[in-house]
C-alpha cells in the first residue's frame, strides 16, 4: 500500500525537474528573457556536454557483473515483439517501413536517463539505479544504433529509387561515399557519380553536390536542384516554425554560415533539440529573400561547376537526372565522347517525402542493389553518424572504465572525480530546462493534431507498459522489480527518437508532441501506475 510519505518522497524527487522546465518554459514565453539564440547555446551545452556527461557518469559507476539478467530479458523481449509485430504489419501495408520506425520509437524507447532514475529511486529504492543505467547502456549501444539502421536504410532506399529507377540499381556493386557525406538523411544535397565496367557492374560515388571546385574546363553549367530538408521552414528550433539567424547552421530565413567547416558533432546531437550545424556550402556568404523557401532555392543561385575528376580523364561524362514534375529537367546533359566508357552524374531532383507522409514510393520494376551492397552502404553511414555523437563515446567510455574499475576494484582519481561530478550534477535540471525552452519555443505543444496525438499516447502510456508486463511475467519478473519494469515502460517518449525523426523528416511532428505533451501527462500517469500496482 503507498502511504502518503511514499508520495511525497516521490514528489519531492519529481517537482525540483519540472520547476526546471516551467522556469525555462516562463523564461521564453512570458518574461522574455531568452532569444532563440539563446537558447540554441544553451541547447548545444546539454547536447555536447551535459548529458554526455550525466550519463558517463551513471554508467561508469554501475557494476555491469552483477546485472539483473531477467530484467534485461524482459526488457530485450518487449522490444523484440513490438518489432515483430510491426514488420508483420508492415509487408501488408504501404509506407509500412516509416510507421514501424515512428511507433517502435513510441512504443518502446522512453526518456530512461533524465526522467527514469529520479522517479523509480525515488519510488522503488536505490536498487532501481542501477536497473535504469542498464537499460540506458542498452538503449544507447544497441537499440539507438538500430532505429539509427533503420532511418538510413529508409534515405538509402529513397536515393536509390530517385537517381537509379527501374531495374538499373541492382547492377550497383559497390558505393563510396566521400569524407563529407555523414548521412543520407536529405539534409544536404547529394549527388551519384557512377561508371559500369566491362561486366555490367555499377560503381557509385555518393558526394555533396558541392564537393568540387569549379572549373573552367567544363564548359557545360549545370542548373541542379538540392534535396529538399523534409523540415523546410523549420530549420533551428521548431517543427514547422522559422528561427533568425545564428553562427553554424543554414538557416531557414535565407542566410549561410560563411565557414566551410563541418562541425565536430555534425551529425547527430543526441538529446539536442535543435537542428544540427551543418557546414556551409559555399566559402562566400550566401543571401537569398526569405520569399523562397529553402528547399526550393539551388546552390550558387542555381548554378553549379562540375569538373571530371582527373582520375576518369579518357571517358565519356554524361550529365543526366530524371524528368521533373512538369516536363523540365534537373541537369542538363552534355559532354564529348573520349573514349567507350562513361561515368553518369545523377543529382537529385525531387523532393523527398514531407512530415508524415509515406515513402512507399510505387516504381515499376524497381529493383535494389545485393543485400551484402546495401548492408556496407548503411553500416558506413551509421559508424559515421556514431563517430560524430558525444553520447556514443560517453556510453562506451563509461562502459569500459566500469568494468576496469569493477574487475580489479580501481577507483577513479579524485581531480577526474569531481570534474565530472561538477558536471553531471547540473545534468539532469539542464536537460529539463532544456525541454522547457524548446516547449516554449513550439507554436502548438499538440503540432500532430489531436487524434494522432491521442493514438501516440496510448500508445506510450498503455500498450508499451502492457507489453513490457507480459514480457516481464513470461520472463518470471516479480515483486518489486516486476512494478519497476512496468512503470518505466510508462516514462515519456526519449529525445533522441525525435531528433532522429527531425533530421531524416520521418513523423517529426509526431515525436514532438511525445516529448512535450508526454513530458506534462507523465507524472500523473507514473504515479497512477505506482498506486495501483502498490494496492
Amino acid at each position: 500500500m503507498i502511504s502518503a510519505e511514499d508520495f511525497y518522497k516521490v514528489m519531492c524527487a519529481m517537482v525540483p525537474l519540472y520547476f526546471a522546465m516551467f522556469i525555462a518554459y516562463a523564461s521564453v514565453k512570458w518574461w522574455k528573457i531568452f532569444t532563440p539564440e539563446q537558447c540554441s547555446g544553451i541547447n548545444r551545452f546539454v547536447a555536447v556536454f551535459a548529458v554526455p556527461v550525466l550519463s558517463f557518469h551513471f554508467i561508469s559507476q554501475n557494476n555491469p557483473y552483477q546485472m539483473d539478467t531477467k530484467f534485461i530479458l524482459a526488457d530485450t523481449l518487449s522490444k523484440v515483439l513490438v518489432l515483430l509485430i510491426l514488420s508483420l504489419w508492415a509487408g501488408f501495408s504501404h509506407g509500412g517501413l516509416d510507421w514501424l520506425i515512428t511507433l517502435f520509437s513510441i512504443a518502446t524507447l522512453p526518456n530512461t536517463l533524465v526522467m527514469g532514475i529520479p522517479l523509480l529511486r525515488a519510488m522503488y529504492g536505490d536498487f532501481t539505479q542501477s536497473l535504469m543505467v542498464q537499460l540506458v547502456v542498452l538503449q544507447c549501444i544497441i537499440w539507438y544504433t538500430l532505429l539509427l539502421f533503420l532511418f538510413e536504410y529508409r534515405a538509402a532506399t529513397m536515393l536509390i529509387r530517385d537517381q537509379f529507377p527501374g531495374t538499373a540499381a541492382a547492377s550497383i556493386s559497390k558505393f563510396e561515399i566521400d569524407g563529407d557525406v555523414i548521412s543520407l538523411d536529405g539534409r544536404d544535397p547529394l549527388c551519384t557519380e557512377s561508371d559500369m565496367d566491362g561486366n555490367g557492374r555499377i560503381r557509385v560515388r555518393i558526394r555533396r553536390s558541392t564537393s568540387s571546385a569549379p572549373d573552367s574546363a567544363l564548359s557545360s553549367t549545370i542548373a541542379m536542384t538540392p534535396r529538399a530538408s523534409n523540415l523546410s521552414g523549420a530549420e533551428v528550433y521548431s517543427v514547422n516554425t522559422p528561427a533568425p539567424q545564428h553562427d553554424f547552421a543554414d538557416l531557414a530565413l535565407g542566410y549561410r554560415s560563411a565557414s566551410p567547416r563541418l562541425s565536430g558533432y555534425a551529425s547527430s546531437d543526441a538529446y539536442s533539440l535543435q537542428p544540427t550545424p551543418r557546414a556551409s556550402n559555399f566559402n562566400e556568404l550566401e543571401t537569398t529573400t526569405t520569399s523562397t523557401p529553402m528547399w526550393m532555392r539551388s546552390p550558387a543561385a542555381g548554378r553549379v561547376f562540375r569538373q571530371p575528376s582527373p582520375a576518369f580523364s579518357g571517358v565519356k561524362i554524361v550529365w543526366e537526372s530524371p524528368k521533373l514534375e512538369g516536363g523540365g529537367e534537373g541537369l542538363g546533359q552534355g559532354g564529348k565522347d573520349i573514349g567507350d566508357k562513361e561515368i553518369s552524374f545523377r543529382c537529385s531532383s525531387k523532393l523527398t517525402a514531407t512530415e508524415g507522409q509515406d515513402t512507399k514510393i510505387p516504381t515499376a520494376n524497381q529493383k535494389m542493389p545485393r543485400a551484402l551492397v546495401m548492408l556496407r552502404l548503411i553500416l558506413t553511414m551509421v559508424g559515421r553518424k556514431l563517430s560524430r555523437n558525444p553520447n556514443t563515446y560517453s556510453s562506451v567510455l563509461g562502459l569500459v572504465w566500469s568494468l576496469i574499475s569493477s574487475r580489479w576494484g580501481i577507483g577513479m582519481p579524485s581531480l577526474v572525480k569531481y570534474s565530472i561530478k561538477i558536471i553531471s550534477d547540473a545534468g539532469l535540471g539542464m536537460a529539463m530546462f532544456s525541454l522547457g525552452l524548446f516547449m516554449a519555443l513550439q507554436p502548438r505543444i499538440i503540432a500532430c493534431g489531436t487524434k494522432m496525438a491521442t493514438i501516440g499516447m496510448a500508445i506510450r502510456f498503455l500498450s508499451g507498459p502492457m507489453i513490457m508486463s507480459a514480457a516481464s511475467i513470461a520472463i518470471g519478473l516479480r515483486g518489486v522489480r516486476l512494478h519497476a519494469a512496468i512503470v518505466q515502460a510508462a516514462l515519456p517518449q526519449g529525445i533522441v527518437p525525435f531528433v532522429f525523426a527531425r533530421e531524416y523528416g520521418l513523423h517529426p511532428d509526431i515525436l514532438s508532441t511525445g516529448v512535450i505533451f508526454g513530458m506534462l501527462v507523465s507524472l500523473p500517469v507514473t504515479l497512477l501506475y505506482y498506486i495501483l500496482l502498490g494496492l
